[in-house]
C-alpha cells in the first residue's frame, strides 16, 4: 500500500507540536549546544534537527524523544519513578513469556 502524501492534523496537534519545537529549541540553546552538536549527540542530521524544531509531523517520535532526553525537556507529566516502575512490571510480564516470544529489549548506552 502507496503511504499518503500528507496527513490531516488537527489544528491542536499542529499546535502541539510546534510548542514541542520551540521548547526543545530553547533547551538547546539555553544549554548552549548549536544544532551541529545536539544531532550529532543524538546520532541524527542536523536537518532533521532543525526539521523537529519546527515542529514538522513527518518526525520519529522516538527520535523527538531522544532530542527532549538530550536537552532536558520532560515529555510527560509523570515522575521518572513511574515510568521506570510501569517499565520494571512490564519487563516481569515479559520474562514468563518463553524466550521465543519475548521482544529483545535494545540497550541504550547514554552515558556520554
Amino acid at each position: 500500500m502507496v503511504k499518503p502524501v500528507s496527513r490531516p492534523l488537527s489544528q491542536y496537534t499542529l499546535d502541539a507540536l510546534a510548542l514541542l519545537g520551540l521548547l526543545l529549541r530553547e533547551a538547546r540553546v539555553g544549554k548552549g549546544m548549536t544544532t551541529t552538536e545536539l544531532a550529532s549527540r543524538a546520532g541524527i542530521s542536523r536537518a532533521l534537527l532543525q526539521r523537529i524544531e519546527r515542529g514538522d509531523p513527518g518526525c520519529s517520535i522516538g527520535v523527538v524523544f531522544e532530542v527532549a532526553i538530550l536537552c532536558g525537556v520532560p515529555v510527560f507529566d509523570h515522575e521518572h519513578r513511574q515510568l521506570t516502575t510501569h517499565l520494571a512490571l512490564h519487563r516481569e510480564k515479559m520474562a514468563l513469556l518463553p524466550k521465543a516470544v519475548r521482544a529483545r529489549l535494545k540497550v541504550v548506552k547514554d552515558d556520554f
